[in-house]
């Protein structure tokens, strides 16, 4: 597996991730509860982001990563 891939891989499972602590956020009646898990997913978002731009990057760099 190469480095491009593994970076969009994990790129995938932190979309998931986030989208699963929205589901928690929004099933969950306890205020402080939620306020964690909004709390986690705006972490996860920033990494997100942050590993997006890395497959950008790695994309100019390096055309066999596409």
């Amino acid at each position: 597996m190469t480095v491009g891939s593994q970076v969009k891989s994990c790129y995938s499972s932190i979309k998931s991730v986030e989208a699963g602590l929205s589901l928690l956020a929004s099933k969950t009646q306890d205020v402080e509860t939620q306020n964690k898990f909004n709390e986690a997913q705006k972490i996860v978002t920033t990494v997100k982001e942050e590993l997006k731009q890395q497959v950008t990057q790695l994309a100019k760099q390096e055309p066999q990563y596409k």
